[in-house]
């Protein structure tokens, strides 16, 4: 099998040994698997024929992009199987900006998307903190979010059409640039967040924005979780279809960007208010309409006492200061320790009860843990992690994962939410599905991939047993 991948991609593609070692592990350094080899096929073509080669042989195939997955979907757990690296898929296809699209190659960074669209003079709009490592096809896997899905939605909101290559080695051509495309069943949406579990994304047609005439950043530092949902029902009132942006982040998590990144500062004391808020609008008129709108709405937050402070950026540097540090979480975040993640869905009018009462219930089982909460407000998504308490090592608290799940987990069952929002399934949450999703639905999803991968050789053991 080896000669034949040779054959396909070259020899320098197919690795193996120490060019292969840093792919065996995901981003977390939660897992760490076991493959054959590693492939970089350069056309959807050669992808086809890598896929072909490994199911006459059996091996099971592991689709690879950025590999900054949070779920450990893109880890390979078997000693024989195939890493098949998206990297060298990285063309930008075509741009068309009369039809507001862009096509472009599954290994093209996000970061590259972005910066072709703006130098067409367009937005593609997904934004996440690894967008300088990330790839379309990865986060069209996973059905990446990011800051802006408030505005834009998610990445399958943003697809149009996509390229596939099924486990058997066919292509599907069905990179459509259209809006409406009414003859029959959505072949696209049944391949974005499978998680390369039902084929291989090669391609994708994506929609791209006008550039907003105007911008404006905002930090506000917010007396409560309720305030911080008032806040934004005022927002969304008074920005309309232009508030892009509304993430929440409790002071630890500042407090932690500021210790282990002390270059960063905030434009409060860092113990101003216990829930801090990044907004962030678009307008369509010109840089006087947008400062009159933000301080409209500001205005009224404090006013009636929702805010308790704001800091408006007043330049672009200023704007991408704010937005580093809610970037700068995770990694602060990281140098903390390991701590217990989760990335939850709740409904945006249950988040103050969300937090309220699995804060209370983690409290009086695990006395002083500690609460890592930040994420997009806007959507409903949180970054709900909980870690050590004071003198308690990560081992000890690792060890009480299953029982910090069931609290977690069913909290947010009660509250009508999802146990995963943004990040996907991989092998982190494959065995929670059937504890919190409809039976008919999971049968659904067995049947599926049974019907599209019968010999179960697809990124085998993600998303489902």
């Amino acid at each position: 099998m080896l000669e034949e991948l040779r054959a396909i991609v070259g020899a320098a593609h197919v690795l193996q040994g120490e060019s292969l070692a840093p792919l065996l592990g995901d981003w977390r350094g939660r897992y760490h698997g076991q493959a054959l080899a590693a492939v970089r096929p350069d056309s959807p073509a050669a992808v086809a024929q890598v896929v072909r080669a490994c199911a006459r042989h059996g091996a099971p195939l592991v689709p690879q992009g950025g590999n900054t997955g949070l779920c450990g979907g893109a880890t390979p757990g078997d000693a024989r199987a195939i890493v098949l690296l998206t990297t060298r898929l990285n063309r930008v296809r075509d741009i068309d900006t009369a039809n507001d699209t862009i096509t472009v190659e599954a290994g093209c960074l996000l970061k590259s998307v972005q910066d072709a669209a703006q130098a067409a003079g367009r937005l593609f709009p997904l934004s996440l903190a690894a967008e300088g490592s990330c790839t379309i096809g990865g986060n069209l896997a996973t059905n990446a979010g990011g800051t802006q899905v408030l505005r834009y939605g998610n990445t399958r909101d943003l697809a149009l059409g996509l390229e596939v290559v099924t486990p058997q080695g066919e292509i599907w051509h069905g990179l459509r640039g259209l809006r409406k495309d009414n003859t029959g069943y959505c072949l696209r949406d049944i391949y974005i967040g499978s998680e390369g579990t039902l084929g291989i994304i090669t391609a994708a047609t994506l929609k791209l924005y006008p550039q907003p005439r105007a911008q404006r950043t905002a930090l506000l530092a917010l007396p409560s979780l309720m305030a911080a949902v008032a806040v934004l029902e005022r927002a969304r009132a008074g920005f309309g279809a232009g508030l892009t942006a509304f993430e929440l982040m409790a002071a630890i998590t500042l407090q932690a960007v500021t210790h282990y990144f002390p270059e960063q500062r905030l434009p409060f004391a860092p113990d101003t208010a216990p829930w801090y808020a990044l907004l962030e609008f678009s307008d369509s008129e010109d840089e006087a309409h947008a400062q009159q709108r933000l301080e409209t709405v500001l205005g009224a937050a404090l006013e009636a006492g929702e805010a308790q402070d704001a800091a408006v950026a007043g330049s672009v540097a200023q704007s991408r200061a704010f937005w580093h540090l809610r970037e700068s979480i995770p990694l602060a975040e990281f140098r903390m320790g390991k701590a217990i993640k989760h990335d939850i869905g709740v409904p945006v009018s249950r988040i103050a009860a969300f937090v309220e009462t699995t804060n209370a219930a983690l409290q009086a089982a695990f006395p002083g843990v500690r609460h890592i909460i930040f994420g997009h407000l806007g959507d409903g998504n949180l970054h709900y992690n909980v870690a050590p308490a004071v003198g308690q090592g990560e081992a000890e608290l690792l060890a009480l994962q299953p029982q910090v799940y069931d609290i977690v987990h069913g909290s947010v069952m009660a509250h009508g939410g999802s146990i995963a929002a943004e990040h996907g399934v991989g092998q982190l949450k494959r065995d929670l599905l059937p504890r919190y999703k409809d039976a008919v639905e999971m049968d659904l999803m067995r049947r599926l991939k049974a019907a599209l991968d019968p010999d179960g050789l697809m990124n085998p053991g993600k998303v489902l047993a």
